[in-house]
């Protein structure tokens, strides 16, 4: 008998996933709202998943909500656009407090377009919400690398976050995978893997082009920390060097000099 695979959705803003079943245990990476998990194996409250980019991991279980396939997407979805989405009970910013606030990236089911400036989405749990427009963005379409280096901006000043994939706190390759999946491109979780994924190319630090990945570590062959090449020697990344937060920094500064061991270019998507 073919047994079904069972599949949950983030209920909540963002949740962690533990390397064990224990609120102790370290977190290893998070999922935002509205992504959908499969579950790999369950031990109480604690439900061990698998993401959409295969990473496992164990979430509380009253963080998600159960389904029993996989959910084919809404047919209008709208993806938040700004670093944090306020949801309302009613098309109205003051009279009561956001029901949900939630992350970039995170995806809305639009139920209504009742204006210009509100759009009624559906939540996971059913209920209806609002949402400004201005806080969401229908186009899907990858990002020129141009236009990435504007959004990478953006973040700057977030504060670093071990484990963290969302806009309330990255860690280093969790932000340079997102500025990659904005550019159509789906590269590995975490930095070492990243460094030694075959849909990127070693290139020399002296041909350095905008949108390369650079990673760092103490010696070859023990890369913990990735950045995103923006230009002019500079690189915008997500680092708890000093200043927690996302900065940019320069090649030449020293600290990172002496640590850069391999750059790579992505290749582009295929049109």
């Amino acid at each position: 008998m073919l047994l079904l695979a069972t599949f949950w959705i983030v209920s909540q803003p963002v949740v962690n996933l533990h390397a064990d079943p224990s609120q102790d245990s370290g977190v290893s990476s998070q999922a935002i709202y509205g992504a959908q998990l499969e579950e790999t194996a369950k031990k109480g409250k604690w439900i061990q998943v698998r993401t959409a980019d295969r990473y496992a991991g164990w979430v509380r279980k009253d963080g998600l909500r159960k389904t029993k396939e996989r959910t084919k997407q809404p047919a209008r979805t709208a993806r938040v656009d700004t670093i944090a989405a306020h949801l309302y009970r009613e098309p109205d910013v003051t009279r009561r407090a956001p029901v949900l606030t939630v992350p970039y990236e995170a995806r809305l089911a639009v139920v209504a377009e009742p204006d210009d400036r509100w759009i009624e989405v559906r939540l996971v749990d059913g209920k209806r919400a609002y949402v400004q427009r201005g806080d969401i963005s229908f186009d899907d379409q990858p990002l020129p690398i141009e236009a990435i280096d504007t959004l990478s901006r953006r973040f700057l000043g977030l504060p670093y976050t071990w484990g963290g994939a969302s806009s309330f706190g990255y860690d280093c390759s969790g932000f340079t995978q997102m500025l990659c999946r904005r550019r159509g491109i789906s590269i590995p979780r975490d930095s070492r893997p990243q460094s030694q994924w075959d849909g990127a190319e070693t290139v020399e630090r002296t041909n350095l082009r905008p949108g390369d990945l650079l990673f760092f570590g103490p010696e070859p062959g023990r890369i913990n920390h990735t950045g995103y090449y923006l230009g002019s020697g500079e690189f915008i990344h997500a680092t708890a060097w000093r200043k927690p937060r996302i900065q940019v920094s320069r090649l030449d500064d020293p600290h990172w000099r002496e640590l850069l061991r391999v750059c790579r270019r992505p290749k582009e998507p295929t049109k």
